[in-house]
């Protein structure tokens, strides 16, 4: 059984069939989600839908392309949200300086005053980082008290042993089958195995071959495919213990997500 990590079922790209599609992934074999927001409105989403579903969880943020829209009320707004039940991360925050939506210190702010939150709640941070490594590092170096991921990750092997160190996770998604996929292999490869986490960032970065088509959570066994073929070890291994590191950073208990706990 595997863990998506990272997918936004609150997306209109599932408008249309979102409630089919989500009640029938276990079937798929995937025993547990996680849905992060990007901001206060599709966090109030992200927690609807972890209430509606045993098997889905939310985390609650706002995105570096939403920074610029983000009000001193919305900070309130999520917080009240992180004491659902069901929120086990701060997220999606971080930064991104490649589309550059929101100016960068405006991102490097809403990200410190949301890792903050993190620290405050003693929740993990699910982060973004795209084309903004330096500055994202400068910011996780400066709240040693918090933990989290680096959602698809994509920075070199040198800032993957630095994160390693200080205590975080890296998680894959489509993007490792992508021809252009150069750093993560190495990455991959390097990684100690209870550090790695699977996702797929539904609906975007649908793995080869099926890359252009909606992503959805039953594709994560071809990212478990792939980064077993790297590490040559078993597609169900990667499983296994992908799904155990996200339920020990997320703190989701170790039974959840069977087909014994009585979930499904």
């Amino acid at each position: 059984m595997y863990f998506d990590t990272h997918a936004h079922y609150d997306d209109e790209a599932f408008q249309e069939d979102r409630d089919a599609l989500v009640s029938g992934l276990p079937a798929r074999g995937i025993s547990l989600v996680l849905n992060p927001g990007s901001d206060v409105s599709s966090s109030r989403q992200a927690v609807a839908l972890a209430d509606r579903y045993s098997f889905l969880y939310a985390a609650v943020g706002v995105h570096p392309h939403e920074a610029g829209q983000m009000e001193a009320s919305d900070l309130e707004r999520l917080q009240e949200l992180s004491c659902h039940s069901k929120v086990m991360a701060i997220g999606e925050i971080g930064l991104d300086y490649f589309y550059n939506y929101s100016p960068r210190e405006i991102q490097k702010e809403c990200f410190r005053r949301q890792m903050a939150l993190a620290e405050q709640n003693k929740l993990p941070a699910i982060i973004h980082d795209r084309e903004a490594h330096a500055d994202c590092l400068e910011i996780i170096r400066s709240f040693p008290n918090v933990r989290g991921v680096l959602h698809c990750y994509s920075g070199s092997l040198e800032m993957a042993k630095t994160l390693l160190d200080l205590g975080w996770f890296l998680s894959f998604n489509g993007a490792i089958t992508f021809k252009n996929a150069r750093r993560a292999p190495e990455v991959i490869r390097y990684m100690p195995a209870d550090r790695l986490m699977l996702e797929t960032d539904a609906p975007y970065l649908t793995p080869t071959p099926y890359r252009g088509k909606r992503n959805d959570s039953g594709y994560l066994p071809l990212v478990a495919q792939a980064i077993a073929q790297i590490r040559d070890i078993p597609a169900e291994e990667v499983a296994a213990f992908t799904a155990e590191n996200g339920k020990r950073l997320f703190g989701i208990p170790s039974q959840a997500g069977t087909r014994s706990s009585g979930l499904f």
